[in-house]
């Protein structure tokens, strides 16, 4: 392999190797050849690599400077080489992106209870950026050059490198992470990189894209806990527009939260709420905040919907609510005491929930 196409890694190993191997071989040389003790071996082959020109322990007899010349010429070229390398790997910003990458493992070293998004292509864009309009973190593992650098001026957490690579989730923080989502282009690296983190992390939820019929069912029977299909999600919401046009625009409107009011929020009642143990009609919810829950979800996975007024709140309880967003942010506030999605705070009062409730950021499994 050519010293140019090598990785950096390689790179280093072999200019270290071959420096010291050129001292060495000096040293040697000297203490042979010259009956220098090793110090002054050191010295001369120093003073000789390095060109700096100082005296001479000992004159050297016409064997000694016949090695001279010999160590000089091959010493101080192989140098000459290596800084000549090392240049250019400075001017193409080899040492930079190394460095980078060292600064952002590091930085993930400390993440939890984070996303790792798989694949920055279509689906993946559209992922993160939602994720990231919510307070969501997250992790985006990409190989693509133009994915990496957008994400860059982005300043979104991001690793170069395959997600196939038990060593890339390790770095993404898969063992602290709450999900992962897999939307790379092919669906046979999904299906790899679902049982790679299936294996890694039992308890991770795991969403993954399927694009061709049939991969659905492998991918559940790798460990995916939700496989969408973007064809036939299209499908069902072209033949939805045709069907129910109001309706889908309602909807999609509601959950995206743009281009109108009303929005569509999922919240977890925490442990010490003021509305646990109350009744629907006396929760508050209607009367103080003008929100309609249109479902709740019980820690058991019981599904309540159109909930009667008389429908007793629990701690762990889903509420599905739908209202102006600035009340569903006051609501929220109150709930977590923070009106942020992604914040610590909220983190912190959802710790308390009990066994089986799920996060609001967190799909059942």
């Amino acid at each position: 392999m050519a010293y140019g196409s090598m990785p950096f890694n390689r790179r280093m190993l072999v200019t270290i190797g071959s420096s010291v191997a050129v001292v060495g071989f000096g040293v040697a040389g000297y203490m042979q050849l010259c009956d220098y003790t090793f110090v002054e071996a050191l010295y001369m082959t120093v003073i000789t690599l390095t060109t700096v020109g100082f005296t001479e322990v000992r004159p050297l007899d016409e064997t000694g400077r016949i090695f001279t010349i010999v160590l000089i010429t091959g010493g101080v070229s192989l140098i000459a080489y290596h800084i000549a390398a090392f240049g250019q790997m400075f001017v193409e910003g080899t040492l930079l992106e190394v460095y980078r990458r060292h600064r952002v493992k590091k930085k993930l070293q400390g993440i939890q209870d984070h996303y790792i998004i798989c694949g920055y292509g279509q689906m993946g864009k559209y992922i993160v950026d939602q994720l990231v309009r919510h307070g969501v973190p997250l992790v985006v593992i990409e190989v693509d050059e133009a994915a990496l650098t957008r994400l860059q001026e982005l300043g979104i957490p991001h690793l170069a490198g395959d997600a196939k690579e038990e060593e890339n989730l390790y770095a993404a923080g898969i063992l602290q992470a709450k999900g992962l989502v897999a939307v790379v282009h092919s669906d046979t690296d999904n299906v790899f990189i679902v049982l790679t983190a299936r294996d890694l992390n039992r308890n991770l939820f795991i969403c993954a894209r399927a694009g061709s019929p049939g991969t659905e069912k492998r991918l559940l029977k790798a460990g995916a806990d939700r496989v969408v299909s973007p064809y036939a999600s299209g499908a069902m919401r072209i033949a939805q527009n045709i069907l129910r046009p109001t309706v889908t625009d309602f909807l999609e409107l509601a959950i995206s939260g743009e281009g109108m009011e009303l929005s569509m929020e999922e919240l977890v009642i925490p442990e010490g709420a003021d509305l646990a143990g109350k009744d629907l009609m006396h929760s508050g919810i209607r009367s103080d905040f003008n929100l309609i829950v249109v479902a709740i979800k019980r820690p058991d996975g019981l599904m309540i919907y159109n909930p009667s007024p008389r429908e007793h709140l629990r701690v762990g309880d889903t509420l599905i609510a739908i209202g102006p967003r600035d009340n569903l942010d006051r609501f929220t506030e109150k709930l977590y005491g923070t009106r942020a999605w992604g914040s610590a705070g909220r983190r912190r009062a959802l710790n308390g929930m009990p066994s089986g409730a799920e996060t609001p950021n967190r799909v059942p499994k």
